[in-house]
């Protein structure tokens, strides 16, 4: 038997460990920074419910990437959101110095929402 072999279907090297060959698989974790909230999140969700996908997305050094992507624009789609929805119900700076526990119930109201959006859209999709 030999110690190492190539698959040309899937382009891996394998070496052979006792009976059984393994795959040759480096990670390049170390090189992304770390994740926020909605990349973690995806992840877990990734991980539990398209075990598949993560997997495939994982060999393909492809999965850190897409986690970088989905935080960053859930991260500006919240933000973009809450801007939006207070906007619309007509909360600005000037209640803050009026009325600041106001202030703060509407805008963790509209986070609020924001997130839910998010994360059914884009986090669990």
């Amino acid at each position: 038997m030999k110690d190492q072999i190539y698959n040309e279907q899937n382009g891996l090297y394998y070496t052979r460990q006792g009976n059984v060959y393994l795959p040759n698989l480096v990670y390049s974790k170390d090189d992304y920074p770390p994740l926020g909230k909605y990349g973690m999140l995806r992840k877990t969700y990734l991980q539990e419910h398209r075990k598949a996908l993560f997997s495939k997305m994982l060999l393909c050094d492809e999965l850190w990437p897409h986690l970088l992507e989905v935080d960053e624009q859930a991260h500006a789609m919240v933000g973009t959101m809450v801007t939006q929805m207070a906007k619309a119900e007509g909360v600005t700076e000037a209640m803050k110095s009026i009325d600041p526990l106001r202030w703060v119930g509407l805008m963790n109201s509209f986070k609020s929402a924001a997130e839910e959006i998010v994360l059914r859209e884009m986090v669990y999709a």
